[in-house]
């Protein structure tokens, strides 16, 4: 089976073909936002990060920002700084360019402030498009996608329909050569016994249950029980009672398959098949480490409903009940609820999800994306300084 993708010059497969403005911190955001405005086909990826970050933070935002550029549905990359930020603009520009596409940057305090930058930002993001322009799409293996899996405003439906459906998908992408990432550690809790007994070898069974422990821990170095913030409020008007009981749900977008690799936040897969990446279970910062991780396309089911998209990869939204989905069809996808109807099984379900992952790998737009719904979060360990 294939699709039709954008090949990029170091052999990965773009399904979209973005210019991304990437700011290196908070300061030259409005920057990028000002310069995306004014040329088609770029996007920006604004954030508040990479001034005032603890090490570990700083490499965390850095990888992060080089992994976005990295994603072969960017095209090409416009890295702006501000000239005294932690996290290092010509550092970010200098790793993107690693992937062979075109990357440039530019430092607002050495052009002479933010109209100056904007002008001569416009004027590069526009010669960037234009060579990007030139990629066209060409049809080729699934070995080449990386599909994110993700599940948001989860309520009790979600691992009876949507979660094990897209479990389903996992699996046929997965026959296919192809790789899925499921993230979300938190909402392992309480299941990564089952997870860890699918590890390929002992050291992937010791990571997943290590990431684990070390989620916990952290909740609890704060004083806090994480049983007390997870499950959400929505989830628990939505039926679900436990922690344990939304994880052991949350664990079947994954589907069947040994787990070949447990990866960092962000940290893209060295392995296909399905792999690991330890995320917190805030959506959004999930997505962007999912992406930056080098996932072309998002798969996320939603029982309470939730608009969350991304800068640079489509959004599938596939609801659990169809109540959801006729409330939300502006947002929504896929209606996973036939299968508690009784009108479809698990398997048919799941096998129209991968149906449509390739529709959109091929250049569909998901409501998503049609909508502009670009969130993009980081995710950070410790306080700004």
């Amino acid at each position: 089976m294939n699709f039709l993708g954008y090949k990029r010059p170091d052999g990965k497969v773009g399904v979209r073909n973005h210019i991304a403005i990437i700011p290196s911190v908070v300061c030259a955001s409005e920057v990028c936002i000002a310069i995306a405005r004014k040329v088609k086909g770029t996007v920006a990826i604004p954030h508040p990060h990479g001034c005032a970050q603890l090490p570990f933070d700083a490499e965390q935002t850095a990888r992060t920002l080089i992994g976005v550029g990295k994603n072969p549905n960017v095209a090409a990359v416009l890295v702006i700084g501000l000239g005294c930020e932690v996290v290092d603009p010509f550092l970010i520009a200098s790793k993107i360019a690693e992937s062979d596409k075109l990357v440039k940057s530019l430092i607002i305090q050495e052009v002479g402030g933010t109209l100056k930058t904007v002008k001569e930002g416009t004027r590069m993001a526009r010669a960037m498009w234009s060579e990007a322009s030139r990629f066209k799409r060409e049809r080729v293996d699934l070995d080449s996608l990386i599909l994110g899996v993700e599940c948001g405003g989860s309520d009790a439906c979600s691992g009876l329909s949507a979660n094990p459906a897209l479990g389903v998908a996992s699996d046929l992408l997965i026959k296919e050569g192809g790789t899925v990432i499921l993230s979300e550690t938190t909402e392992s809790i309480g299941a990564e016994h089952i997870l860890a007994k699918r590890a390929i070898n002992k050291k992937v069974k010791e990571r997943i249950l290590e990431i684990v422990r070390r989620t916990e821990s952290r909740a609890l170095n704060l004083g806090l029980d994480i049983g007390k913030a997870n499950p959400a409020p929505g989830n628990i008007r939505g039926g679900i009672t436990t922690l344990e009981e939304k994880s052991l749900g949350c664990i079947l977008k994954g589907g069947s398959s040994r787990i070949m690799e447990v990866l960092e936040y962000a940290e893209a897969p060295a392995q296909k098949g399905l792999v690991l990446m330890d995320t917190p279970g805030h959506d959004a910062e999930s997505v962007t480490g999912l992406i930056a991780g080098g996932a072309q396309i998002i798969a996320f089911t939603t029982g309470r409903g939730t608009p969350v998209g991304s800068p640079i990869a489509p959004v599938i939204k596939i609801s659990t009940n169809s109540h959801l989905y006729s409330k939300m069809k502006d947002n929504i996808d896929i209606d996973a609820g036939e299968i508690i109807t009784g009108d479809k099984t698990v398997q048919e379900v799941g096998e129209k999800i991968f149906r449509e992952v390739l529709r959109v790998a091929s250049g569909r737009l998901t409501k998503s994306e049609i909508l502009g719904h670009r969130e993009f979060a980081i995710n950070r360990i410790g306080p700004s300084f």
